[in-house]
């Protein structure tokens, strides 16, 4: 039986989170090159690049460079330039959104990034046929519409589990281009869905004053990674390239121990890398940065993920105020808080001074400390100090043989793979006094592994009866273990480089401005493809004005519970107003979505 090798792959800003990713048991990780990448502040040299590469593939990682804005026509050159850069540097794969790429016949696997706006079985299918080896699907599918996209699609699936959501259809928001020149498909998205907002009806009655109407709760489908494997999904992808080494470290831990089990009880899948991961923390992602948990729309479109309090991180419930009195409350529970613990009611926060039993001295006592109050722990202060001084490591089983003889003595080491290296030296080796102390003693030398990545699980010891200096075994022993890494290192994995079949035709023939043309090469890559209708992509617009600047599967209407389709009385014309800004709400009952329109 073939097992399916199932891949848990995780963020990365920099080599130090990398780094971070790699010891936590990720399969592979996703990086930003210098430029280009759809996280502007997340940028790394080829230099860099090629460090991690080194760390990664020394465990069977691979990495995977995010090269996914939109390009213009006078960038494509630097562009290029710089994918062969990556690809020189060892890159296993590259993620695209701007079909320009696709047209440098660069000798790399191709992946389709989320950016490409990836929810039906057609887009899934066209973008294998036009030699995408993974396509990335839009995170607010159902499972029932991604166990149909990877029964249309003979490229691998590679799927969200974690992290922020994204509330409109990525790649094809425009929110942050309608109130500024930063740009989401450029890789500066200010993040306005994270704002305040007002919800007014078209009579001008105010109906939600100042919430976070747009800000949708964090990722978590932990619990439902088996459903994912079942539909056909084999990547797991955790959110969070602008993220610290703690919470990579965090996260991650976690999903290896869940996969872990999963791959244990299934016995008809394996992990897509090598090495086991030895956490000295217990991983727990409700610690980390989160806007609280949701499954989003995984069971299909319903109510209950938005997070109109606050965009910040909530963390865990605690407890209710129980009271008040002055500058401290007491809560209703037994709660694990600490002084520097982290602690939140609402939109606003502080810290904690010190805890005696229930009752808990906080920095400042906010207006939102008051009786029945909520209260969250959004910083575990202990947990926080155990993820920054963990010297968690991550080991490759390799087992020994030491062979003496009378003129040569050899170390030998193979690791879990089958990979394997030596080093021998020629001497005068005689009789040892105590042939079983002197075999137990090269046994043990044998077996150290020191601060490399090797843990060695048996020694095997031939011709123990004769003497050998114990500081040779371990020059063999470094020398050795030193060449098994350079091997490990020197590997080089196989990428599915496919051909784009020139026959496929895109799902449609004609393209709006949100299907993203901003350049004579990719304009060129859909003519081919059948499109007959191509508008400039809406980045190259000066306003955005009357243009629809969001879709999304998230409706306000139905978080509320004013959905049009079940009766509400509330049926005016909905916008939302900051300031000067005014954007009109529409409603696709039909295809249960949401539309914003700018109408500034």
């Amino acid at each position: 039986m073939t097992l399916k090798r199932l891949e848990l792959l995780a963020p990365a800003r920099d080599y130090a989170a990398a780094a971070a990713a790699v010891d936590a048991g990720a399969d592979a990780v996703y990086i930003g090159g210098a430029r280009f990448g759809a996280r502007h502040a997340a940028g790394n040299t080829v230099g860099e690049i090629r460090r991690v590469v080194e760390y990664a593939h020394l465990y069977g990682v691979r990495v995977h460079a995010a090269l996914n804005t939109l390009l213009y026509d006078d960038e494509l050159e630097t562009a290029e330039r710089q994918a062969r850069e990556l690809i020189a540097a060892g890159v296993d794969a590259l993620i695209v959104q701007d079909m320009a790429l696709r047209r440098m016949n660069l000798p790399v696997e191709l992946h389709a990034s989320t950016q490409t706006a990836i929810r039906t079985p057609e887009m899934a299918r066209f973008l294998s046929q036009c030699g995408f080896a993974r396509v990335i699907l839009e995170r607010a599918l159902s499972i029932d519409e991604i166990r149909a996209v990877c029964r249309a699609t003979p490229a691998e699936v590679e799927c969200f589990v974690h992290g922020a959501i994204c509330v409109g259809y990525s790649g094809q928001c425009y929110l942050s281009r309608s109130m500024s020149s930063r740009s989401g498909n450029r890789g500066e998205c200010s993040q306005p869905c994270r704002l305040t907002y007002d919800l007014v009806g078209a009579s001008g009655r105010c109906i939600v004053r100042g919430k976070h109407l747009l800000s949708v709760r964090d990722l978590n489908l932990s619990q439902r990674l088996n459903d994912l494997v079942e539909a056909g999904v084999t990547s797991f992808k955790i959110e969070g390239r602008l993220k610290d080494a703690g919470y990579i470290r965090n996260v991650v831990a976690y999903y290896r121990q869940q996969l872990d089990r999963l791959i244990a009880v299934r016995g008809d899948c394996c992990r897509s890398s090598v090495g086991e991961s030895l956490p000295d923390f217990a991983p727990d992602p409700s610690k980390s940065f989160t806007r609280g948990e949701s499954e989003y729309f995984f069971d299909g479109r319903r109510a209950g993920v938005a997070s109109f309090d606050t965009p910040k991180s909530v963390g865990a419930f605690v407890g209710r105020i129980a009271r008040c009195e002055g500058g401290s409350f007491l809560l209703d529970r037994d709660a694990a808080l600490a002084a520097g613990d982290g602690i939140c009611a609402g939109n606003d926060g502080t810290n904690v001074n010190s805890v005696a039993g229930r009752r808990v001295t906080p920095n400042r006592m906010l207006d939102t400390f008051r009786q029945g109050a909520e209260i969250y722990r959004n910083s575990d202060n202990r947990f926080r100090q155990q993820l920054e001084h963990s010297r968690m490591r991550r080991v490759i089983a390799a087992d020994a043989r030491l062979e003496i003889t009378g003129e040569r003595v050899t170390l030998r080491y193979v690791d879990c793979e089958g990979l394997s290296a030596e080093a021998s030296r020629m001497g005068v080796f005689g009789a040892a006094r105590d042939p079983e102390r002197t075999t137990e003693a090269l046994r043990t030398q044998a077996a150290r592994s020191g601060d490399t990545p090797f843990a060695v699980r048996s020694v095997e010891v031939t011709g123990g009866e004769r003497f050998v200096p114990l500081s040779l075994v371990g020059e063999l022993r470094r020398e050795a273990l030193e060449t098994l890494r350079n091997r490990r290192i020197g590997r080089v994995f196989p990428h599915r480089i496919l051909p784009e079949d020139p026959e496929a035709r895109f799902p449609k023939r004609e393209l709006s401005g949100d299907g993203n043309v901003t350049n004579r090469a990719a304009e060129r890559f859909y003519r081919d493809h059948g499109v007959e209708r191509i508008e400039r992509g809406l980045d190259l617009s000066p306003t955005m004005s009357g243009r629809c600047v969001m879709r999304t599967a998230y409706c306000i209407r139905r978080e509320i519970g004013a959905c049009l389709r079940e009766g509400t009385p509330l049926r005016e014309e909905l916008y939302l107003v900051r300031g000067a800004r005014r954007y009109r709400l529409q409603f696709d009952c039909a295809r249960c979505e949401m539309k914003l329109i700018d109408e500034r």
